[in-house]
């Protein structure tokens, strides 16, 4: 007798469904699985064949042929524990039961309780984009999947519930989606930073346009401090970036217990020791880096001179195009990586180059191999540099606080909605995602802030690429006016925030 189970497979981003089908014919005991398993899949077989005795039921004896259909793509990792068993008791007769409408996932343990697997909430949409109407998951991973409408999700925490429902003997009430919960203890916010004005200002248009951004300045001055207070400035996720950004961390296996969706903005902090391959994501199979993981929201790059040179040149396309590549062997995978970057470096190997008390100690020419280490284009993908000051002795014993976060993100907040509206239906939604098409439209100039930028481009050097963003800048800061065309002071701003092409660049660098 054959029987048929449905599940899904998974390939980066992607979800494709996945057919179990069980023959059981006579001859000596065999219990084959074919249709490219990986070794995990391959070791299904012993955790089916224990479950299925220790769960009260007789494992059939003769020849077993499981195939994972279609043949020809990879199947990874343990989720067909649960459609493997459930195709093998109905070809041996032990169960009956209608499931062509229906997707299973999950491993199993020997005593046959279902645990968790990766990828649900990508695996959930494509059931129902397949046309499935129902989709049984592990209990932990229930919440996720229930996300998608029109799918009746059965969170199953072991065998004999799952087999209970398919009899209708016990049924299993639908998942409905939760809301995970606020995170607990005070968030950090832009009050407790004393001082840096020009900084914050900095921050606040950065956040506005969704700008990358480059913090520059001495040990202990706030670099880090201001990065790590960013996210709470920006706008909540819509819903469209919420789903996105969850089914990356399904993927990843990094989505919190019991979450249905993401709603915080991630921030990102790998240190600089991570490869590339942990920046931007690979494996044998693979799997979303850093860079997909603060898909939506922040990536920091601490001591930025000290990551791998390898990994921060691995930034440059994903930064230019939101998508990060993948290719392996068995094929290629496209991970979403829309990200906002904020990288804090030293000026120089000792940090105190430029500092007006402390001098520096780095030998000759020290300062320009150090920041010879960040190549220019890079450095033409941020769109501010901006210098970070230390702070004064008057400004730290200060008793006064800073504006909160709380005003500041309304600002942001008006500014974001503007551009939404602006460039609605486009595929893109903010100032730093303007394509080169679309700069004539929406980058206008007035005659003086044209002049401005004649000027600024002759006595710099600007690549094309530089005076691009420089423009993205200033349309963000006439944003924050109100939203009317690009003039002067706003150029003017804005080329202030490209420090390392004003006065770091003319050493020769």
């Amino acid at each position: 007798m054959v029987a048929k189970t449905h599940s899904m497979g998974i390939f980066g981003m992607e979800a494709f469904p996945v057919e179990v089908e069980t023959d059981l014919s006579s001859g000596l005991p065999a219990f084959e699985l074919v249709g490219l398993p990986d070794a995990a899949v391959k070791e299904s077989k012993d955790r089916v064949r224990a479950a299925i005795k220790n769960c009260g039921f007789q494992f059939p004896v003769g020849r077993i042929t499981m195939n994972l259909a279609p043949a020809d793509r990879k199947k990874a990792g343990p989720l067909y524990d649960l459609p493997l068993l459930v195709s093998l008791l109905t070809a041996s007769r032990q169960l009956s039961c209608q499931t062509d409408d229906a997707v299973f996932l999950g491993e199993l343990s020997l005593s046959g309780e279902v645990r968790p697997v990766q990828g649900v909430l990508v695996m959930a949409c494509k059931a129902k984009e397949a046309g499935f109407t129902r989709i049984f998951v592990p209990e932990r991973c229930a919440a996720e999947a229930a996300v998608v409408e029109g799918l009746a999700v059965y969170p199953v925490r072991d065998v004999l519930q799952l087999l209970a429902h398919l009899r209708g003997e016990a049924l299993i009430a639908p998942a409905v989606p939760v809301e995970l919960p606020a995170e607990a203890g005070p968030r950090l916010d832009f009050s407790d930073v004393k001082g840096q004005p020009e900084v914050k200002r900095a921050m606040e248009i950065a956040a506005s346009g969704g700008h990358n951004i480059l913090l520059l300045g001495p040990p202990g001055s706030g670099k880090s401090m201001l990065a790590k207070r960013l996210p709470s400035i920006l706008p909540e996720m819509t819903f469209e970036e919420a789903l996105e950004t969850t089914m990356i961390y399904s993927i990843s296996g990094s989505l919190p217990e019991g979450a249905s969706l993401l709603r915080e903005r991630p921030f990102r902090a790998p240190h600089h020791t991570t490869s590339t391959t942990g920046l931007t994501g690979g494996g044998t199979v693979p799997r979303p880096g850093e860079i997909s993981l603060a898909h939506n929201g922040v990536l920091f790059l601490d001591e930025l001179p000290e990551f791998p040179h390898a990994a921060l040149e691995a930034l440059r396309q994903p930064l230019e195009n939101g998508t990060v590549e993948v290719v392996r062997a068995i094929g290629s995978a496209s991970f979403p990586s829309r990200f906002m970057l904020v990288a804090a470096m030293n000026p120089c190997p000792c940090g105190y180059f430029g500092h007006p008390t402390r001098p520096c100690t780095c030998p000759p020419h020290a300062v320009d191999r150090y920041l010879a280490r960040v190549s220019g284009p890079l450095l033409d993908r941020m769109d501010l540099h901006i210098e970070v000051p230390p702070v004064e002795f008057d400004q730290l014993s200060g008793g006064g606080d800073g504006e909160p976060s709380a005003v500041i993100r309304k600002r942001v907040a008006a500014a974001r909605a503007l551009q939404a509206k602006r460039y609605a239906g486009l595929g893109f939604s903010c100032n730093a995602q303007i394509p080169d098409s679309h700069f004539p439209e929406f980058c206008q100039v007035t005659e003086d802030a044209s002049h401005l930028l004649r000027r600024t481009f002759e006595k710099f050097g600007l690549s094309g690429r530089a005076y691009r963003r420089v423009l993205k800048v200033a349309r963000t800061i006439a944003d924050l006016d109100g939203g009317g065309p690009i003039g002067t002071a706003h150029v003017g701003e804005a080329v202030q925030y490209r420090t390392l092409d004003r006065k770091y660049w003319q050493r020769g660098i």
